[in-house]
């Protein structure tokens, strides 16, 4: 497999992943953004603790949740449990935020032509 053909499946399966985000997000209340991933889920709880040493970390845990992932075959996951020292970015989703104007999503952006997906 050329570098180009590697390049071209990475590719192939982001879209697929976008899709497939496109498709599920009206079913989520929260994004939960780590350093590593990106979590949609309608549970979520996070809790500030402190270390030993006095540094702070969190701990997040999200039941039935949506992970961004293209090298997960299975993207639903039933319970997750984050703990890091990075940020966390934890927003709830407006409504209108997750409806699409008539006719988005059948273009790419700055297409003039159909998108068929």
């Amino acid at each position: 497999m050329s570098a180009e053909d590697l390049e071209k499946y990475e590719a192939e399966m982001e879209l697929q992943l976008y899709r497939e985000y496109r498709d599920v997000v009206g079913l989520f209340t929260h994004v939960v953004e780590t350093e590593r991933r990106f979590y949609l889920t309608n549970d979520v709880d996070l809790k500030v603790r402190a270390a030993d040493n006095g540094e702070v970390f969190f701990e997040v845990t999200m039941t039935d949740a949506w992970v961004w992932d293209m090298y997960r075959p299975a993207r639903f996951v039933k319970n997750v449990r984050v703990v890091t020292f990075k940020d966390v970015n934890i927003e709830e989703l407006a409504k209108s935020d997750l409806e699409l104007p008539p006719g988005e999503g059948t273009k790419p952006p700055g297409s003039g032509g159909e998108f068929s997906g």
